[in-house]
C-alpha cells in the first residue's frame, strides 16, 4: 500500500506519461497526416485507400496490442470504460451519424481539430470552442437530459457483455482466455487488410518498401492506443487508496480504465478553463491527452515552417464549421466516442458498441461528403 505522497506522485507521473505519449501523437499526425476523415475523403473523392490503410492497420494494432495486454495481466478488460453489459442501439446510430457527417463539415475529427490548432488554424480553435461547449452540455448540461432519459432508455441487454469475446464463445469458456484469442484473430485480419489494401487502389501497385512506409503511421498510432491502455490499467493502478482504501486507476476521468479519446476530453478541457480557480477542478487523464495533442503538433508545425494563421473563406465555410463543431460535439457524446475513443480504443476490446459506431461513423461521413458534392455541382 502507497502513502498519500506516494499517490500523489504517482498521479502526477501518470499525467506526465499521458502528455508525453499524446505529444507524440501530436508530433506524428502532423506530419504524417494521420486522419480518419481524410483516409475516407480519399477514397470517396479518389479512389485511394494509402490513408484507409493507415487507419486499418492502427485498427488492428490496437486490438494485438489490448489481447496481448489482457493475456499477459497488465488488464481487466472488464474494468474499461466501454466495459458493457448494453449494446445502445439507438444512441450508437444516432450519435455516430452526426459524428460522421460533422468531422466532414468541420474539416477533420476531434483529433484532427486539435492538430490543426497547433498548426495556427483559427477555424479549429472556433470548432473546439463549440465543440467542447456542446460536449459538455451534452455530458452534464441541456442535451444530457434527452441523451440519458431518451436515447439510453433503448438499449439491447446482454448479461455476459457486450463484446465480441462474450458473444461468441469460440476458442474458450473462459471469457478472459476468449478474448485474447479473438483479439489476436481480429487484429491480424485487420493489419493483413490494411496491407492488402493497396489493391484496391486506382493507382498502380506499390512495391513492399513503399507499403512499408505508407503503413508506419498506423502501426506508431496503434501502439501508442496500446501504450495509453497500459499506463492507464498497469502504472495508473493502485489498490487501495490511502483515503478511501478503494481500487483507483489514477488521473482518470470515469474511474475506469481508459485509452485515447478526444471529445470528452475537450469538455473536461473547457470546464477546467472555466472553473481553474475551483481546487475540485483538476486536470485529469483526458484534459493533458488534449493538451499534449495540441503541443506536439504545434512543435512539429514550428520545426517545419508549417506554423501560420488560417481564417475562414467566407459564411459558407463559418456556418459549416459551426454545423460540424456541434454535431461531433453532441454526437461524439451520445455515440460515446469518437474516431479515435470508438474506432481505436473502444473496438480494441471488441465492443459491440464500437463496431456499429464506426459504421455509422461512415454512413455520415458518406452522407456530408455526398451533400458537398451535391453544392458542388449546384455552383457549376
Amino acid at each position: 500500500m502507497i502513502d498519500e505522497v506516494q499517490y500523489t506522485a504517482l498521479a502526477h507521473t501518470i499525467l506526465w506519461c499521458a502528455f508525453a505519449l499524446t505529444f507524440l501523437l501530436g508530433y506524428l499526425s502532423q506530419s504524417t497526416h494521420f486522419c480518419t476523415m481524410g483516409a475516407l475523403a480519399d477514397v470517396y473523392s479518389y479512389g485511394s485507400w494509402v490513408r484507409a490503410s493507415q487507419v486499418l492497420c492502427a485498427m488492428g494494432l490496437s486490438v494485438l496490442g489490448f489481447a496481448f495486454l489482457v493475456e499477459w495481466g497488465y488488464l481487466d478488460p472488464q474494468k474499461t470504460l466501454y466495459a458493457s453489459q448494453k449494446l445502445f442501439w439507438l444512441s450508437n446510430a444516432l450519435g455516430g451519424t452526426m459524428f460522421g457527417m460533422g468531422m466532414v463539415l468541420a474539416s477533420g475529427c476531434g483529433n484532427k481539430t486539435l492538430i490543426r490548432m497547433g498548426t495556427g488554424n483559427i477555424k479549429s480553435w472556433v470548432v473546439f470552442v463549440f465543440m467542447g461547449f456542446a460536449a459538455l452540455a451534452t455530458l452534464k448540461g441541456i442535451t444530457a437530459v434527452f441523451r440519458v432519459n431518451v436515447l439510453e432508455t433503448h438499449f439491447i441487454h446482454l448479461p455476459n457483455g457486450a463484446d465480441l469475446s462474450h458473444l461468441f464463445m469460440v476458442f474458450s469458456s473462459d471469457a478472459v482466455r476468449n478474448q485474447s484469442s479473438m483479439g489476436l484473430v481480429l487484429g491480424l485480419l485487420l493489419v493483413m487488410l490494411a496491407w492488402k489494401s493497396w489493391g484496391f487502389n486506382q493507382e498502380s501497385p506499390q512495391n513492399t518498401r513503399q507499403r512499408i512506409m505508407d503503413l508506419w503511421p498506423g502501426v506508431a498510432v496503434g501502439l501508442m492506443v496500446s501504450a495509453a491502455w497500459f499506463l492507464s490499467a498497469h502504472v495508473g493502478h493502485v489498490a487501495e487508496n490511502p483515503l478511501t482504501l478503494e481500487e483507483v486507476y489514477l488521473a482518470s476521468t470515469s474511474g475506469k480504465i481508459e485509452s485515447l479519446t478526444f471529445v470528452s476530453p475537450m469538455a473536461y478541457l473547457i470546464e477546467w478553463l472555466i472553473y481553474f480557480s475551483d481546487q475540485s477542478k483538476v486536470l485529469n487523464y483526458a484534459c493533458v491527452c488534449a493538451l499534449g495533442v495540441i503541443s506536439g503538433s504545434f512543435l512539429n508545425a514550428l520545426i517545419n515552417g508549417n506554423l501560420r494563421w488560417e481564417g475562414f473563406n467566407g459564411v459558407r465555410d463559418v456556418s459549416f464549421h459551426l454545423a460540424g463543431a456541434l454535431l461531433m460535439g453532441v454526437g461524439g457524446v451520445v455515440a460515446m466516442g469518437c474516431t479515435f475513443g470508438q474506432g481505436l480504443s473502444s473496438l480494441s476490446t471488441l465492443s459491440l458498441n464500437a463496431i456499429e459506431v464506426i459504421t455509422f461513423i461512415v454512413l455520415g461521413a458518406q452522407m456530408a461528403f455526398r451533400y458537398q458534392t451535391y453544392l458542388l455541382d449546384q455552383e457549376v
